[in-house]
C-alpha cells in the first residue's frame, strides 16, 4: 500500500517536472526583430458593391434593456453574396449616438455603411475615437 501510493507520488512528480521542462523549453525562443514602421489597416468603412441587397428580414425587437441600444439586423456582403448579421444589443456609451447599419444607393453602386458610434451627432464617424468596437479607427 506504501509502495502504490510512493510509486503515484513518484509519477506525479515526473509529470510535473516533464511540464516544467516543457515551459521551460517554450520560453527559450529565438526573437525576431523587424525594421521598419509596423503597416496598420482598419477595416473599409463601407463595402462597394454592384448587387442592391435584399430586402430586410422582419426582426421582432426585444423590449428595452437599460444601458442598451438595439442594433437592428443587417446585410452583409461576404466574399461574393449576401449574409444576414442578426440584431444584437450594444452598450450605451455615454455622450455617443449609435448610427444603425446601412445600406446607400449611390448611381449604379451600393455602398453598406457600418453601425457606429457617433460623438458629435453630425452622422461621419470620429476618426479620433480608437475604441475596438469603432469600425472607423487607424
Amino acid at each position: 500500500m506504501v509502495r502504490t501510493a510512493t510509486l503515484a507520488a513518484a509519477g506525479s512528480l515526473v509529470a510535473l517536472l516533464s511540464l516544467a521542462g516543457a515551459a521551460h523549453a517554450a520560453t527559450n525562443a529565438t526573437v525576431v526583430i523587424q525594421a521598419g514602421t509596423p503597416h496598420y489597416s482598419a477595416p473599409p468603412a463601407y463595402a462597394v458593391q454592384y448587387h442592391a441587397p435584399p430586402p430586410p428580414r422582419y426582426e421582432r425587437v426585444p423590449p428595452p434593456r437599460r444601458g442598451m441600444v438595439w442594433s437592428q439586423g443587417h446585410w452583409e456582403w461576404r466574399g461574393h453574396r449576401h449574409v444576414w448579421v442578426p440584431g444584437q444589443w450594444m452598450q450605451v456609451r455615454h455622450g455617443h449616438h449609435y448610427r444603425q447599419p446601412r445600406w446607400v444607393q449611390r448611381g449604379d453602386q451600393w455602398r453598406f455603411v457600418r453601425g457606429g458610434w457617433d460623438r458629435d451627432g453630425d452622422g461621419v464617424p470620429n476618426r479620433h475615437d480608437r475604441r475596438p468596437d469603432n469600425p472607423y479607427r487607424r
